[in-house]
C-alpha cells in the first residue's frame, strides 16, 4: 500500500499535466491575490473578491460576445471587476458601512445576478490563442506550464513587478502603505485615508476582473455562473499564508494551485480516491496552510479597521 502511495506521488510530479495545470490555477489566484495584497497593505479587508473575478469572467464573455475580440473581452473584465469593486470601496470606504457585510453581499449578489443574466444572454466566449515562448517552452516538465500558455496568461509576467513597484517604488505606494500601518498620523500628514483605500480596492477589482478574464480565455473557453467555485476566498488566504508580502503572496498562490492541480492529476492518470475527498483537499490544503502561517506573520496595523478622522 504504501509503495503504491509512493508510486503515485512520483506518477503525478513526473506528469507534464500536473505543471500546466498547477500554473493555469497559480495564474488564476495570482491575478486576484496581487489585487487583494494592495488593498490589505491598504488596511482593507476585501471579501468581494470572489464576486470581482465572477463580474469580470461574465464581463468579458459579454465583451467577447459583442466584438468578438479576446482583446476587448479582457478589457471588459477588468472594467467588470472595477464596477463590483466601485459598490465595495464608495460603501465601506465613503458611507463607512461594514466592509464584511458588503463583500459578503456583493459575492451574493453577482452570482445570483451573473446566473440570471447568462441565461438570458447566452454569450458565446472561446479561448484565446496559445503562444510557445522558443526554447523555453521545450523545457522539461515545466516548459509548456510556464511558456507554452495561451496569450492573456503572460500579461501575469508584467502585472506582478508592475504591482511591486507601484506598492514600494512610487509616492502612491508609500502613502497607501502608510494608510494600512497607521491611518491617524497618515491623516495629520495630509493623506486623504478613505481616498487610498478605496483606490486600493479599485486595483484589486482591476486585477480581479482580469483574473475572471483569464478564466474564460485562457482556461475554461465558456462562461457559467460557478466558474469561479469559491477560489475568491483560496487568493484571500494566499495573501495571509504570504505574510502580506506579494513574494509570499504568489508562493502560496503556487501551493494552493498545487493542491488543485493534484486533484486533477491523480483522476487523469486513473487512480481511484474518494471523490469528495479530492473536491475538498484545495481547501482542506488553504486551511492547514492558515493554521500553520497565520499567527507567525504581521498583518499591517490598521488591517480591516475603519478610519474616522478624529478616533482611535
Amino acid at each position: 500500500m504504501i509503495s503504491g502511495f509512493f508510486e503515485a506521488i512520483v506518477d503525478i510530479a513526473s506528469s507534464e499535466s500536473t505543471y500546466i495545470n498547477g500554473a493555469l490555477f497559480a495564474a488564476f489566484l495570482a491575478f486576484a491575490a496581487s489585487g487583494e495584497w494592495v488593498a490589505e497593505r491598504a488596511g482593507t479587508l476585501n471579501i468581494s473578491v470572489e464576486g470581482m473575478l465572477l463580474g469580470g469572467a461574465f464581463t468579458s464573455a459579454i465583451g467577447y460576445d459583442i466584438t468578438e475580440s479576446v482583446l476587448i473581452g479582457l478589457f471588459a473584465g477588468v472594467l467588470g471587476g472595477l464596477i463590483i469593486a466601485g459598490v465595495q470601496a464608495e460603501m465601506s470606504h465613503r458611507l463607512s458601512a461594514d466592509q464584511f457585510v458588503v463583500g459578503l453581499t456583493l459575492n451574493i449578489l453577482v452570482f445570483g445576478l451573473a446566473g440570471f443574466l447568462d441565461n438570458e444572454l447566452e454569450p458565446a466566449t472561446k479561448l484565446a490563442g496559445r503562444w510557445n515562448i522558443p526554447l523555453l517552452s521545450d523545457i522539461p516538465l515545466v516548459g509548456q506550464a510556464l511558456f507554452g500558455q495561451r496569450w492573456p496568461f503572460y500579461v501575469l509576467y508584467a502585472l506582478i513587478p508592475f504591482t511591486w513597484w507601484l506598492v514600494f517604488r512610487t509616492r502612491w505606494g508609500l502613502e497607501l502603505r502608510s494608510v494600512g500601518e497607521s491611518p491617524q498620523s497618515a491623516d495629520v500628514s495630509g493623506i486623504d485615508v478613505n481616498k487610498r483605500r478605496r483606490q486600493s480596492i479599485y486595483y484589486a477589482g482591476a486585477t480581479s476582473g482580469l483574473g475572471g478574464a483569464f478564466l474564460v480565455f485562457g482556461q475554461v473557453g465558456l462562461f457559467e455562473d460557478s466558474i469561479v467555485g469559491g477560489r475568491g476566498f483560496i487568493a484571500i488566504a494566499a495573501v495571509i499564508f504570504g505574510g502580506w508580502t506579494l513574494r509570499g503572496t504568489i508562493a502560496g498562490c503556487v501551493i494552493f494551485a498545487g493542491a488543485l492541480s493534484f486533484r486533477l492529476s491523480i483522476q487523469g492518470l486513473g487512480y481511484e480516491v474518494n471523490s469528495e475527498l479530492l473536491q475538498s483537499l484545495p481547501f482542506l490544503v488553504t486551511l492547514f496552510g492558515m493554521a500553520l502561517f497565520a499567527h507567525r506573520v504581521r498583518a499591517p496595523g490598521a488591517l480591516a479597521q475603519p478610519f474616522v478622522r478624529g478616533l482611535k
